[in-house]
């Protein structure tokens, strides 16, 4: 009881949910692959990559991932670890979803048939419920690296090589399995990158900055006064 009293503010972050999902399912009804002045945006580099259904593993695991290190970062990271992940969260999803309103895009990539197995059919089910358009940046990768520099940065789990170690190899799976399954394209792995960089300067290095010139300051009034 005394941990959920600590921790249930929290859980309010998750209501951000409300708000993405309509938002979200709103933008997949409205920019299709008709919509006027869509932008496709893969190139030649993304021809030259194979399609491979295996990918959809890891691909679907994202949905795991996602949750089960939400859970961990609520009950293992302090509030400022916390409020980190959970702003690099909402942040960069809001701005994923407001760079597809003012820049629509979508992509040509898919192939015309599948392989007829198990894996096919599950990429099969994929294209039948996620549109190929607001795609760039792509939400799956950055979430990935979102989640992974969290778990990483979070203090409770330094010993934990082996939980890093896991969270890194399957980020670095799901990143490929969206241009393997022909999800998205380079492009829109780089923007996630390019923004979570952005969020990582903004959330991590400025904070860490501006505590150390703190520290550097109070060190120096302190031996002044002495």
């Amino acid at each position: 009881m005394k941990t959920f009293k600590k921790i249930w503010w929290r859980l309010l972050f998750a209501s951000y949910a409300l708000v993405y999902l309509p938002w979200f399912f709103f933008l997949e009804s409205k920019i299709t692959m008709d919509y006027p002045n869509l932008h496709i945006i893969n190139g030649p580099l993304d021809d030259m990559i194979p399609f491979c259904e295996v990918f959809i593993i890891p691909y679907f695991l994202w949905f795991a991932y996602i949750v089960a290190s939400c859970v961990i970062m609520v009950l293992k990271a302090d509030n400022q670890e916390f409020i980190r992940f959970a702003l690099s969260l909402i942040i960069g999803m809001s701005l994923c979803m407001v760079i597809c309103m003012v820049y629509p895009n979508g992509l040509t990539l898919r192939p015309d048939t599948l392989p007829d197995n198990a894996f096919g059919r599950l990429v099969a089910g994929l294209y039948a419920t996620d549109t190929p358009t607001n795609v760039f940046p792509s939400i799956h990768v950055y979430n990935s690296i979102a989640v992974h520099t969290a778990l990483s940065k979070c203090n409770a789990l330094k010993n934990h090589k082996g939980l890093l170690t896991g969270s890194l190899l399957l980020c670095i799976l799901i990143c490929m399995s969206t241009v393997f399954l022909k999800q998205h394209s380079l492009y829109d792995v780089g923007g996630a990158f390019v923004l979570m960089g952005v969020m990582y300067y903004v959330l991590y290095i400025l904070p860490e900055r501006r505590a150390q010139r703190q520290a550097e300051n109070e060190k120096h009034y302190a031996s002044a006064d002495e």
